[in-house]
């Protein structure tokens, strides 16, 4: 195998000179960090293991030592930790995993899902000889369930390297982890842990076809559904590392420095351990994932001598190459792949109430309203826990009952983001796209994200019954309002879209590789042709179509048709191309991202907020819920709770979201 690191052995090294040049540069008052720090990334671990022995004997003091008296702070840990042979380095992250209040699963998870079995029996030694304990009787004591047996069965570093594939033994383990998971009431969790603990990684990739094939889903998805907590996160981080260790890295970096404040102990820990593996191919994955380079994510999100030292580990920066990857095209083709499932589970949040009574809840809500003051508790009780369905018929019963209007009475007692999620719950859903867009397009400025994202995501019955809607209620039609308010490519899009006459067509391999030529071929023409051309393919292929087209795509160009959009067009064009590109691929992932963007930063899109979560509850919810979690490391449930706490003083429209949301995962 090639090795892609950025830091390889220095040529012309000569040992004693470094450990002159270190001694020099801690001498006296203050210290060269700059000189350290380029001597110390500029030598492969091997030689610095050799500068370490050379400054003993040359100085008769210990390097490490040195160094921490010297360094302070993330610069000093970040060095100190390059200092290590990896086995030691690893032993240590383990060691401190553990040790003391609380276990950092995170860390276990990453290490021990990621390494071959070489690197296991290192650690397992260095652990050893380091701390003159037992790694397993540590991690065993403070760990426990599935999630301990895994991690036990991965420190044995006995998966198999032979490279040979039995061909039967595929059928049979994807039959069996079929059978432990998806087709039985209940999972059998030490099948999962035998296979995925111990087969190669050639036969897993060959198991996980299988497994699609036979389930209709793809392995990542049953264990989201079959499996939770720790161990769903273990079996999905070995997962990952068999798909492709350098994606999962890149997104464990990702992760490390989105959000508020870095993970600097996962951002060190990745950075030193695969800075002479597979940092390269780590980079190109990030980009493809990400639109930007790892380089400019470090710029950002560090500063100082730590940065510096962390830029010169990354190795360079992708962005000013502007050149597409082979090794990223073909897990950009392996990624279409995988999203072309024919059957996704798509679970909701909200269902229907068991025994329904519309007379009593029509009653109770009235009690509610009645009198001085009103009950929020009793409203969003019923309301967020009824299925649309239900909810139309507690209005019917509510004017037959007792004359009134429900929906009247609700605006009359509710005020500010409560009465706008209350009276979204009880619009039924082509009412309440069909408002959704109205608020869109009318008054100052007009909101593109919620065009776009609502007439990519719906279907074409959806998209009629929202037209029927919108004329029956604003006594014009959806594409004149669209017209007037929107131009050029854009508005074209939007109309394509709005016609709801999107194909419902399943894949045809002939057509869409006819298909992707055509968008390859458009790429060489003017941004006016290109458009064109992509809205013609885009806007009216069915997606399971799609996602066969957007795959045949990188076979012609080795590129990925999301970063030639992002690269080629602008504006509103660029951000529906995208929105259906990314709803093509993983339409839950979409509105996670969609809801993520909603409430970060300064002041939340409660619009945005509102849209997604009503409009998705009784479809997808608990998959974008998952979508969310594993994105952003944060569970919605807990993110809603911080990220409204200031805008809604009363609690009675965050605890609306909570219940919608459905649950914490």
């Amino acid at each position: 195998m090639a090795f892609r690191g950025t830091v390889t052995d220095a040529p012309d090294f000569d040992p004693s000179a470094d450990a002159e040049s270190l001694y020099n540069a801690m001498k006296g008052i203050g210290s060269d960090k700059e000189a350290i720090l380029d001597l110390i990334t500029s030598r492969s671990n091997a030689q610095r293991q050799e500068v370490i022995a050379a400054y003993k004997s040359s100085f008769g003091k210990d390097l490490i030592d040195d160094l921490k008296y010297e360094l302070t702070g993330k610069f000093e840990r970040l060095i100190v930790s390059l200092m290590r042979k990896p086995a030691y380095h690893d032993a240590k992250e383990i060691h401190d995993a553990v040790k003391g209040v609380g276990t950092n699963e995170k860390c276990l998870i990453e290490i021990l899902a990621s390494r071959n079995n070489k690197q296991i029996h290192d650690m397992v030694e260095a652990y050893r000889d380091a701390y003159g304990r037992d790694i397993e009787e540590d991690v065993v004591a403070d760990t426990s369930g599935h999630f301990k047996k895994m991690l036990v069965v991965l420190l044995q570093g006995t998966r198999d390297e032979s490279g040979v594939v039995d061909a039967d033994l595929v059928q049979q383990d994807a039959q069996d982890l079929y059978s432990a998971g998806e087709e039985q009431w209940g999972t059998d969790e030490a099948k999962f842990i035998m296979i995925l603990g111990n087969r190669s990684v050639t036969h897993l990739h060959m198991v996980f076809d299988a497994y699609e094939a036979i389930a209709e889903m793809s392995i990542e998805d049953s264990i989201k559904h079959e499996l939770s907590g720790d161990f769903e996160r273990l079996m999905l981080a070995v997962v990952q590392c068999v798909r492709s260790l350098p994606m999962f890295f890149a997104k464990r970096l990702y992760k490390s420095m989105k959000g508020l404040g870095t993970a600097d102990n996962t951002l060190i820990r990745i950075m030193i351990s695969r800075s002479e593996i597979d940092m390269l191919d780590i980079r190109e994955c990030f980009r493809l994932a990400y639109e930007k380079s790892l380089y400019n994510m470090i710029k950002d999100d560090t500063s100082g001598d730590y940065k510096r030292t962390l830029l010169n580990l990354c190795g360079g920066d992708d962005d000013l190459a502007g050149e597409f990857f082979p090794e990223a095209a073909q897990i950009a083709y392996k990624m279409w792949e995988l999203s072309a499932m024919t059957k996704v589970q798509l679970r909701p949040t909200v269902r229907p109430a068991p025994n329904f009574d519309p007379a009593a809840d029509a009653q109770a809500l009235r009690k509610a309203m009645k009198g001085f003051g009103t009950d929020e508790d009793a409203i969003i009780e019923i309301v967020a826990r009824r299925s649309n369905a239900q909810r139309q018929e507690i209005r019917q019963t509510f004017k037959s009952l007792l004359g009134r209007d429900l929906m009247k009475d609700l605006k009359s007692e509710l005020s500010k983001n409560l009465e706008r999620l209350i009276i979204g719950l009880m619009l039924t859903p082509a009412e309440f796209d069909a408002k959704m867009m109205r608020k869109a397009i009318e008054g100052a400025g007009t909101d593109e994200h919620a065009l776009i994202e609502i007439l990519v995501t719906r279907s074409n019955e959806e998209i009629l019954a929202m037209n029927a809607s919108y004329k029956s209620t604003y006594k014009k039609s959806l594409e004149e309002a669209i017209q007037s308010d929107t131009s050029g490519h854009f508005c074209r899009i939007l109309v394509s879209l709005v016609q709801g006459a999107r194909e419902e067509d399943p894949a045809d391999l002939e057509r869409a590789t006819a298909d992707a030529q055509e968008l390859a071929n458009a790429c060489n023409s003017d941004s006016d042709d290109m458009e064109m051309k992509f809205m013609s393919i885009l806007c009216t292929r069915s997606f399971p179509h799609l996602r066969k087209v957007f795959q045949e795509f990188v076979r012609y160009t080795n590129k990925d048709i999301e970063q030639i959009i992002k690269k080629e067009m602008s504006g509103d064009v660029k951000n529906a191309f995208y929105a259906i590109v990314r709803s093509v691929k993983n339409q839950p992932s979409y509105f996670a991202d969609r809801l993520y963007k909603a409430m970060k930063g300064l002041g939340t899109d409660d619009r945005a907020l509102i849209r997604i979560m009503v409009s998705r509850s009784e479809r997808d919810l608990f998959n974008v819920r998952k979508e969310f979690k594993e994105t952003h490391d944060v569970s919605l449930h807990e993110f809603i709770q911080v990220e409204t706490m200031i805008s809604d003083t009363s609690g009675d429209y965050r605890k609306t979201l909570l219940v919608l949301c459905g649950g914490e995962d």
